[in-house]
């Protein structure tokens, strides 16, 4: 039983906070609404739904087993279908949401050729990925009341920590031995760093553990595992600062 339902999960285990924290932050810094329930249930629906949409496309394209594309047809199916149920219903209830599903469009579309093309960990791809899921810290404030003005600078520090993941992770897992890689995420992070500070100055102390910990944990070997409770640990910290503007 646990292994169908590790088929259905995805795998990208460092995206969930990325999908959650900004969209956390946008509820808490507007008015929390019981619609901001199922807009989440609905955002997590689309990312599962992408999820295995891109994976049978790659595997489509690439495996000689038609069984490994196979097996993402019916998960794909049955969240589409959820999220038709779910979403319609919100849509009726506030068509501008459609002007955040035609905004994020563009991304799933580049997403999914980056699929079709089996270059998911590119870095391109990993940042675009990024742009949708901090926009969605602005949707989720709108629909409490809250103005877009109010959300710039939450959402603009949420896409700097979270673009940093994508290089920082990289050093640790795929990119360990590759000191251009290395060098360029040390720089990005002391470039956030100093936006950071400039949109938030309270926010510089938290950049600079960015930093330190993309310059420092690189080839310490650490483990999967320990590289994820770091970055818990760092989305946490974004979260309760971000959540110290209500």
């Amino acid at each position: 039983m646990s292994g169908k339902r590790t088929q259905w999960v995805p795998d990208q285990h460092g995206a969930w906070a990325m999908l959650t924290v900004p969209y956390a932050v946008g509820t808490f810094l507007g008015h929390p609404v019981w619609l901001h329930l199922p807009l989440f249930v609905c955002w997590l629906l689309a990312y599962a739904t992408a999820f295995h949409l891109q994976q049978y496309v790659r595997l489509r394209r690439l495996s000689r087993n038609p069984r490994a594309a196979g097996r993402h047809v019916k998960p794909t199916a049955v969240f589409a279908g959820a999220l038709a149920v779910l979403g319609v219903p919100l849509l009726v209830l506030r068509p501008w949401l459609l002007v955040a599903v035609a905004a994020a469009l563009p991304c799933f579309a580049v997403n999914t050729l980056y699929a079709w093309r089996n270059r998911e960990r590119a870095l391109v791809n990993g940042l675009l990925a990024v742009f949708p899921a901090c926009a969605v810290l602005l949707v989720a404030l709108r629909l409490g009341g809250g103005t877009i003005t109010e959300g710039v600078v939450p959402a603009a520090l949420c896409f700097l920590y979270f673009a940093g993941t994508v290089l920082y992770v990289k050093t640790m897992i795929r990119e360990r031995r590759n000191r251009r890689y290395l060098y360029g995420s040390i720089a990005y992070h002391a470039a956030a760093l100093a936006c950071a500070a400039l949109l938030l100055p309270m926010a510089a102390v938290l950049f600079s553990c960015f930093l330190l910990r993309a310059a420092v944990l690189p080839g310490r070997r650490l483990r999967v595992r320990t590289v994820g409770m770091v970055e818990l640990a760092c989305s946490a910290g974004l979260l309760t600062l971000l959540l110290s503007f209500s």
